[in-house]
């Protein structure tokens, strides 16, 4: 399948068809791509990712004035920052696959450029900027709403879990959380943690990612599941 094949698959996947489709390419051209195909500085999507930041910014606030109707402004911004921060929007790029539509040049490829939250979470923010410039910003709103506050509640649990656990087990025991990595898998460029989370010789929770930092999170989240089952 080649770069245009793959990027109208996308266009299926999120439900927007570009009018002007070098936007899409765009905001999926990282500059590793850009540099390697002797392209002009400005053809990656760096500037698409400044675009959509401010927009992006926009429909969450938004979002959180309207469905917060009590919530001071402080704590308005701490769940803002909770759900477009850099691994709240590399979980939502994942969720619709982007990383698989990216356009990276080969050492960025070979070292799991794809995978990586950084590189993913900008492209997401490019695709927002490519939608407000291709369509406005009630299509990037549309885009905003649907990709990446939808389940805001689920997604807040998830990236604040580390904290949420913390909270829950200071509750109930003087007992430090533990996490540990307790396997690793693949190569060095794409490595794959398991981690786990106890609270003395008590397992609570595991879970697995890229990263040792995404494994204990998704350890942690688990334990939050877990624990709240059982108190049912």
């Amino acid at each position: 399948m080649n770069n245009i094949d793959k990027l109208k698959e996308l266009e299926s996947s999120i439900q927007y068809r570009f009018r002007d489709f070098g936007l899409l390419e765009m905001a999926m051209r990282h500059s590793s791509y850009a540099n390697e195909h002797h392209m002009e500085r400005l053809a990656c999507n760096e500037r698409l990712e400044f675009l959509g930041d401010a927009v992006l910014e926009v429909v969450s606030s938004e979002f959180l004035y309207n469905t917060y109707p009590r919530l001071p402004e402080g704590e308005m911004t701490k769940k803002r920052a909770s759900l477009v921060c850099e691994p709240a929007l590399a979980y939502c790029a994942r969720e619709i696959n982007l990383g698989s539509y990216l356009l990276l040049g080969k050492g960025e490829e070979a070292t799991g450029g794809r995978y990586r939250d950084s590189i993913v979470s900008d492209a997401m923010e490019a695709t927002i900027g490519a939608i407000f410039l291709d369509g406005g910003f009630d299509e990037a709103k549309r885009f905003v709403l649907s990709y990446v506050l939808n389940d805001a509640e689920h997604k807040q649990l998830f990236h604040d879990s580390k904290t949420i656990l913390q909270e829950m087990i200071q509750g109930e025991t003087d007992q430090d959380i533990i996490y540990q990595i307790v396997k690793e898998e693949g190569p060095d460029h794409d490595k794959n943690f398991c981690a786990q989370v106890s609270v003395g010789d008590y397992a609570l929770g595991t879970g697995s990612g890229r990263t040792k930092k995404a494994a204990e999170q998704q350890a942690a989240y688990n334990a939050i599941l877990n624990c709240k089952n059982m108190s049912r």
